[in-house]
């Protein structure tokens, strides 16, 4: 059997309304709806890291693609690429 703590928790009227009327519409006690949501939540951000770190991979392989291309078949290219990239991120990003 695992350990359970047990914590206090506020609601306003219009949320703890919602939540009971949940719980009633599915049988359930609002703690048990209160827990599927909290579940629920820590679950989603299990996820938004996974996609995080999946678009950064991404990311992280165009940019070794691109500079070895640029390097291996279009060498003459690589100062004026970076020159014009320092431009854009100060241009667009206040950075440089």
């Amino acid at each position: 059997m695992s350990i359970s703590h047990q914590r206090t928790m506020r609601f306003d009227t219009r949320q703890y309304g919602r939540i009971a009327e949940l719980a009633s519409s599915q049988g359930r006690s609002v703690a048990d709806v209160v827990r599927a949501a909290i579940d629920q939540y820590l679950l989603g951000q299990s996820l938004l890291t996974d996609s995080q770190l999946r678009l950064i991979r991404v990311g992280e392989y165009s940019q070794l693609a691109l500079d070895t291309i640029i390097t291996e078949q279009f060498p003459d290219f690589r100062d004026r690429i970076i020159s014009s990239t320092d431009n854009r991120m100060r241009r667009f990003h206040g950075q440089g």
